[in-house]
Protein backbone atom coordinates (compact mmCIF):
# COMPACT_ATOMS: atom_id res chain seq x y z
CA UNK A 1 0.00 0.00 0.00
CA UNK A 2 0.97 3.16 -0.97
CA UNK A 3 0.27 6.97 0.78
CA UNK A 4 0.05 9.57 -1.32
CA UNK A 5 1.04 13.29 -0.04
CA UNK A 6 0.50 15.95 -2.90
CA UNK A 7 2.65 14.80 -5.68
CA UNK A 8 4.97 12.83 -3.48
CA UNK A 9 4.75 8.95 -3.27
CA UNK A 10 5.80 7.41 0.08
CA UNK A 11 5.65 3.51 0.37
CA UNK A 12 3.56 2.80 3.13
CA UNK A 13 5.88 1.69 6.42
CA UNK A 14 8.52 3.73 5.26
CA UNK A 15 10.40 5.43 8.16
CA UNK A 16 9.54 9.22 8.14
CA UNK A 17 13.41 9.85 8.10
CA UNK A 18 13.31 8.19 4.29
CA UNK A 19 10.50 11.01 3.60
CA UNK A 20 10.97 14.28 1.03
CA UNK A 21 10.63 17.38 2.74
CA UNK A 22 7.28 17.79 0.94
CA UNK A 23 5.37 14.86 2.31
CA UNK A 24 5.95 16.06 5.58
CA UNK A 25 4.23 18.92 5.13
CA UNK A 26 1.68 17.73 3.87
CA UNK A 27 1.47 15.39 6.81
CA UNK A 28 1.30 18.40 9.15
CA UNK A 29 -0.89 20.18 6.86
CA UNK A 30 -3.46 17.50 6.08
CA UNK A 31 -2.56 14.62 8.13
CA UNK A 32 -4.71 12.70 10.77
CA UNK A 33 -3.82 11.83 14.08
CA UNK A 34 -1.97 8.59 13.39
CA UNK A 35 0.13 10.30 10.60
CA UNK A 36 1.07 12.84 13.35
CA UNK A 37 2.17 10.02 15.50
CA UNK A 38 4.49 8.56 13.26
CA UNK A 39 6.35 11.84 12.90
CA UNK A 40 6.40 12.65 16.89
CA UNK A 41 7.58 8.89 17.54
CA UNK A 42 10.34 9.74 15.03
CA UNK A 43 10.89 12.94 16.84
CA UNK A 44 11.05 10.83 19.64
CA UNK A 45 13.58 8.52 18.04
CA UNK A 46 15.66 11.17 17.23
CA UNK A 47 15.03 14.63 18.49
CA UNK A 48 17.67 16.28 16.34
CA UNK A 49 17.85 14.49 13.38
CA UNK A 50 16.64 15.75 10.24
CA UNK A 51 12.92 14.95 10.76
CA UNK A 52 12.99 16.96 13.94
CA UNK A 53 14.53 19.59 12.10
CA UNK A 54 12.70 19.70 9.23
CA UNK A 55 9.28 19.64 11.42
CA UNK A 56 10.75 22.54 13.96
CA UNK A 57 11.84 24.80 10.44
CA UNK A 58 8.61 24.83 9.40
CA UNK A 59 6.64 25.30 12.37
CA UNK A 60 8.92 28.16 12.90
CA UNK A 61 8.29 29.67 9.28
CA UNK A 62 4.68 28.65 8.83
CA UNK A 63 3.06 28.84 12.50
CA UNK A 64 0.33 26.63 11.74
CA UNK A 65 -2.52 26.62 14.21
CA UNK A 66 -3.83 23.44 15.51
CA UNK A 67 -1.39 20.66 15.32
CA UNK A 68 1.43 23.33 15.20
CA UNK A 69 1.64 23.81 18.52
CA UNK A 70 1.70 20.02 19.94
CA UNK A 71 4.45 19.20 17.17
CA UNK A 72 6.28 21.90 19.07
CA UNK A 73 5.69 20.78 21.78
CA UNK A 74 6.46 17.11 21.01
CA UNK A 75 9.73 18.08 19.71
CA UNK A 76 10.34 20.41 23.08
CA UNK A 77 9.93 17.28 25.15
CA UNK A 78 11.68 15.04 23.07
CA UNK A 79 14.71 17.36 23.80
CA UNK A 80 14.38 17.79 27.05
CA UNK A 81 13.99 14.24 28.34
CA UNK A 82 17.09 13.58 25.75
CA UNK A 83 19.32 16.03 27.53
CA UNK A 84 18.05 14.32 31.31
CA UNK A 85 19.26 11.20 29.93
CA UNK A 86 22.46 12.58 28.82
CA UNK A 87 23.25 14.65 31.92
CA UNK A 88 22.35 11.71 33.78
CA UNK A 89 24.97 9.72 31.68
CA UNK A 90 27.54 12.10 31.98
CA UNK A 91 26.84 11.77 35.83
CA UNK A 92 27.01 8.59 36.02
CA UNK A 93 30.56 8.12 34.31
CA UNK A 94 31.95 11.27 36.31
CA UNK A 95 30.71 9.24 39.37
CA UNK A 96 32.48 6.16 37.88
CA UNK A 97 35.44 8.12 37.35
CA UNK A 98 35.80 9.16 40.37
CA UNK A 99 35.24 5.49 42.59
CA UNK A 100 37.42 4.29 40.54
CA UNK A 101 40.14 6.57 40.96
CA UNK A 102 40.80 5.39 44.21
CA UNK A 103 41.36 9.21 45.46
CA UNK A 104 38.52 10.82 47.73
CA UNK A 105 36.40 13.25 46.29
CA UNK A 106 38.39 16.25 47.38
CA UNK A 107 41.48 14.60 46.31
CA UNK A 108 40.64 13.96 42.97
CA UNK A 109 39.09 17.50 42.55
CA UNK A 110 41.75 19.05 43.70
CA UNK A 111 43.70 17.43 41.10
CA UNK A 112 41.58 18.25 38.12
CA UNK A 113 41.66 21.79 39.53
CA UNK A 114 38.39 22.13 40.91
CA UNK A 115 36.59 21.77 44.00
CA UNK A 116 35.06 19.04 45.94
CA UNK A 117 31.98 20.77 46.23
CA UNK A 118 31.84 21.38 41.81
CA UNK A 119 32.51 18.19 41.76
CA UNK A 120 29.88 16.65 43.51
CA UNK A 121 27.54 18.38 41.39
CA UNK A 122 28.86 16.95 38.24
CA UNK A 123 28.37 13.55 40.06
CA UNK A 124 24.76 14.65 40.98
CA UNK A 125 23.75 15.72 37.35
CA UNK A 126 22.68 19.27 38.63
CA UNK A 127 26.13 20.34 36.72
CA UNK A 128 27.60 19.38 33.69
CA UNK A 129 31.31 19.76 33.43
CA UNK A 130 32.84 21.35 30.44
CA UNK A 131 34.38 19.26 27.86
CA UNK A 132 37.77 20.48 29.12
CA UNK A 133 36.91 19.17 32.97
CA UNK A 134 35.82 15.86 31.30
CA UNK A 135 38.73 14.92 29.37
CA UNK A 136 41.13 16.30 32.62
CA UNK A 137 38.93 13.55 35.00
CA UNK A 138 39.44 10.69 32.15
CA UNK A 139 43.11 11.69 31.84
CA UNK A 140 43.38 11.43 35.89
CA UNK A 141 41.56 8.38 35.61
CA UNK A 142 43.30 6.74 32.86
CA UNK A 143 46.55 7.39 34.12
CA UNK A 144 46.04 6.73 37.89
CA UNK A 145 44.78 3.50 36.67
CA UNK A 146 47.90 2.87 34.38
CA UNK A 147 49.88 3.81 37.27
CA UNK A 148 51.29 6.81 35.63
CA UNK A 149 50.46 9.13 38.43
CA UNK A 150 50.83 8.50 42.43
CA UNK A 151 47.73 8.50 44.88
Amino acid sequence: MTTWFRNVDVPAGAPPSTWPYEAIVATIERGLIQDWAVLTREVRRDPWGAVARQVSDYLEDRQPAGVGPLLARAIQSARDEAAESERAEVAAEIDALVRGSGLTSAAFAARIGTSASRLSTYRRGTVTPSAAILLRMRRLAAALRDGALAR
